[in-house]
């Protein structure tokens, strides 16, 4: 089969590898930029390459996959009308995540409560609002933002003032921001991968580890790791995915959905966001959920045109945790100081379940027969370095895989993960399965 990826930000690296791996021709566009410019390099080999331009290969590919929302979505709509097979968002369903009004008010369309928040283009009419409310809000940026440390939970208006005016002086908004009211209660997720013929089967529900160190401490990162399972019947997915299913469908939407939500104590779920793409690190740690022997794109086409191939594992419990280095996750060093440093350890016997991501081709010094020898391997190519992924009948089990793989993994220069991946829903899962939810999922 002949994939063409469109990579805005060089995220597919571990799913180009393994679908060359599998015998697909791979043709995979990264955007160069400062932070991009070496991910994937040399890695991709025979009639797969890397590509400078993907509108090139359109018309060639059999499968076109794009893992974000951010670019060339309007660029897709010709070759989607021709038929080609496309996973991606849409204009219109992308704007469900990154105009956060419009996301909001669909939730609200269909039904669902959704909690109350204003919407600022300045930061002085946010500070007066802060000021008069005298309440903590929670704060996240629009459109299509990176730098997740902009999303902030605050504890007092005290400290939200602070830190409304601290992004003031530095210009850290280039959008519109909210502010969001708070809700208490257990956050949890739930996704699903949509084509023509409408949700496939398993839902996946999931748990995100936001923070930089244990113990939900430190800057927020997006995620530093995620527990995934795959189940037939979700309490959580018929409240906050199902009623999405027709609009959805008149927006012909081909790719992955997940809506993240807080349940509260009396087991209502309040939606938070939508989004409309693949999840980081969750699409890497679902490669690892595939059912054995099916191939990693073959059901990405099925998807795409409307049948079920059921590619995941029901009921096994998924653990993904991120292996980076300074100074992740503000990555604003230059790029030499994060390239090039080799990634040894990756044993063929635990590949499939290490997925690479900034790294590229490169050489290093190996320790062979009592010898130091320059060697090809895996090196550095920026500081989100890999994902380490275990699977298993519980969170423990499936996260004790992840970390014997993390631990056999040796990178100089000081890498670093969270060690607590999970755990906390030791202490949650009791409290939302006596709510219906996540049942049957075992600490």
């Amino acid at each position: 089969m002949r994939i063409l990826l469109i990579d805005n930000a060089g995220l597919m690296t571990d799913f180009a590898l393994r679908c060359q791996d599998a015998g697909h021709t791979v043709k995979w566009y990264v955007r160069q930029s400062r932070m991009t410019m070496n991910i994937g390099k040399g890695l991709l080999t025979g009639q797969s390459a890397q590509v400078s331009d993907w509108r090139e290969w359109a018309r060639w590919a059999d499968l076109i996959m794009l893992p974000d929302n951010v670019r060339y979505l309007q660029d897709l709509e010709p070759y989607r009308r021709m038929g080609i097979p496309i996973v991606a968002a849409s204009v219109e369903t992308a704007s469900w995540e990154t105009d956060r009004q419009k996301g909001q008010a669909l939730m609200k369309k269909r039904g669902l409560p959704v909690p109350e928040f204003k919407q600022f283009s300045d930061y002085d009419s946010a500070l007066a609002y802060v000021k008069r409310e005298g309440r903590a809000f929670v704060c996240k940026p629009c459109g299509d933002e990176e730098d997740k440390s902009l999303s902030y939970v605050a504890k007092s208006p005290a400290d939200l003032v602070f830190m409304l005016e601290r992004w003031k002086k530095q210009k850290r908004h280039k959008d519109a921001f909210i502010l969001q009211e708070r809700v208490k209660g257990t956050e949890m997720a739930v996704g699903g991968w949509f084509g023509p013929g409408g949700f496939q089967t398993g839902w996946h529900e999931n748990f995100e580890f936001k923070k930089l160190m244990a113990g939900e401490t430190g800057p927020a990162t997006g995620e530093m790791g995620t527990v995934v399972r795959a189940v037939k019947r979700s309490k959580l997915a018929e409240k906050v995915l199902v009623p999405f299913e027709e609009d959805l469908h008149r927006a012909q939407y081909v790719g992955y959905v997940d809506v993240n939500c807080i349940i509260d104590e009396d087991g209502t779920p309040w939606p938070l966001e939508f989004t409309m793409r693949p999840g980081w690190p969750t699409f890497n740690i679902q490669m690892a959920m595939l059912d054995e022997g099916k191939d990693p794109a073959e059901w990405l086409v099925d998807l795409a045109e409307g049948r079920d191939s059921k590619p995941f594992k029901l009921d096994d419990v998924a653990v993904g945790v991120v292996m980076a280095m300074p100074d992740f996750p503000y990555s604003r060093q230059t790029r030499k100081d994060t390239m090039g440093i080799p990634i040894y350890g990756i044993q063929p016997r635990f590949r499939s379940n290490v997925h690479p991501c900034e790294v590229q081709y490169g050489t290093a010094p190996h320790n062979v027969n009592g010898k130091v020898v320059t060697l090809p391997c895996l090196t550095t190519a920026g500081d989100y370095l890999l994902v380490a992924s275990g699977t298993g009948p519980s969170v423990r089990n499936a996260a004790a895989r992840a970390y014997r793989i993390m631990e056999a993994l040796e990178v100089p220069n000081s890498p670093f993960w969270r060690p607590d991946i999970g755990h906390r829903l030791k202490k949650q899962l009791p409290t939302i399965q006596s709510l219906g939810y996540a049942t049957g999922l075992s600490y």
